[in-house]
């Protein structure tokens, strides 16, 4: 009974990895570069920017959304700076135009 039990454990673990697998395989579209163009453009990304952040002000990131600000898009970065002596973390708010 503990060999079939087990046996059916492993099969169905890898059943299932192999299906996770397949799907992540699927999910992933093949696209061919366009040679034609030289000029590639790119989103902003607030995660990168909130990363940057955080590193100027030595503190780790906790959050990074967009939002539109006065019709501007922004980057609401919330980083937790680390306290002095041992206190709590402080937590900064940092506003960046989504350039």
């Amino acid at each position: 009974m503990k060999t079939f039990r087990s046996l059916f454990r492993t099969a169905t673990l890898a059943l299932s990895a192999a299906g996770l697998l397949a799907s992540q395989a699927m999910a992933m579209p093949v696209i061919a570069p366009d040679q034609s163009s030289s000029i590639v453009l790119a989103a902003s990304d607030c995660y990168a920017i909130g990363q940057q952040v955080a590193e100027q002000n030595g503190g780790t990131l906790a959050k990074a959304s967009q939002s539109t600000r006065g019709g501007q898009p922004v980057c609401v970065i919330v980083v937790l700076v680390p306290g002095k002596d041992g206190q709590r973390p402080r937590r900064s708010e940092i506003i960046v135009p989504q350039n």
